[in-house]
Formats: C-alpha cells, sequence, structure tokens
C-alpha cells in the first residue's frame, strides 16, 4: 500500500513543481513586457514634450570646427542644415550664413 500512496503525492509534486515553475516564468515575462512598455513610453513623452520646448529655446547653428574640404563633405554639411532648417531647429537666416560659410570654403 505505501506504494500506491507515493506516486499520487510524487504527482502531485511534480504537478505543484510544475505549476510554480510556469508562474515564475509568466511572472518575469509580465515584468519584462512592462518594463519595454515603459521604455517605449518614455521616449514618446519626451517627444511629445520637445516641439513644446524647442520655440523657447534659442538654438545654435551647428559649430564648423575644422573647414570642410572635400566636395562630399559639404555636400553631407549642406544636406544635414537642410535637414536642420526643415526640421524647425534652424531659421532661414541662419540656414543661409551657415551655407555661405560652406559654400566659400570652395
Amino acid at each position: 500500500m505505501p506504494l500506491m500512496r507515493r506516486r499520487p503525492l510524487l504527482r502531485a509534486a511534480m504537478v505543484g513543481g510544475a505549476g510554480y515553475v510556469a508562474g515564475k516564468k509568466m511572472a518575469a515575462g509580465q515584468q519584462q513586457e512592462a518594463t519595454q512598455n515603459e521604455q517605449i513610453a518614455d521616449p514618446q513623452a519626451t517627444q511629445g514634450q520637445q516641439p513644446a520646448a524647442a520655440p523657447q529655446q534659442s538654438p545654435s547653428p551647428p559649430a564648423t570646427s575644422a573647414p570642410v574640404t572635400s566636395e562630399t563633405e559639404r555636400i553631407e554639411a549642406l544636406t544635414k542644415l537642410k535637414t536642420l532648417l526643415d526640421s524647425g531647429v534652424l531659421t532661414q537666416e541662419q540656414f543661409d550664413a551657415e551655407r555661405k560659410k560652406l559654400l566659400q570654403g570652395m
């Protein structure tokens, strides 16, 4: 008779242990998902705040510390200036001044 009793107890222990492990794994997955959701929400919150903060700050034009020498570097610099102008970081006057600096280096 003792053998008959051990099997149901062993089976219950295995089922209980498996349930415990599954529960821990599910809790870890939920924690990881919550962390990912927070990481996704943080950049979205900061993106929503950036346009409101951008007009309050006076944007400074990008500093050209070293003179741009090659033609490809000039093209890249002009492209970056244009994207800054289109995004509203630079004003038209700032863009024109920086463009003149780049073109005078030719």
